[in-house]
């Protein structure tokens, strides 16, 4: 009995947290059109990174082999027997 005591203790403090951030209340605060457009800008700016970043994470190691796949290509096109 004492255990299943301890665990609604442990409980009790992360179930009011929860419901104090679940719960909205005003900010009685005021974002002018300035503020409100950099934080637009600065928002977009993460998600371009962050896309940018993935795609030359991937766009790199595959350009990279496709141009050894070429080379390759080509090496053994030029290796087909006759000599200029």
């Amino acid at each position: 009995m004492s255990d299943r005591h301890g665990r609604r203790a442990r409980f009790g403090p992360w179930l009011l947290a929860l419901a104090a951030i679940a719960i909205p209340q005003s900010a009685l605060a005021y974002i002018g059109p300035g503020v409100g457009l950099g934080a637009i800008a600065v928002a977009l700016s993460l998600v371009v990174g962050f896309a940018l970043l993935i795609a030359g994470l991937v766009w790199f190691p595959l350009k990279r082999a496709l141009k050894r796949r070429r080379t390759t290509t080509a090496d053994v096109a030029g290796q087909d027997g006759r000599s200029e």
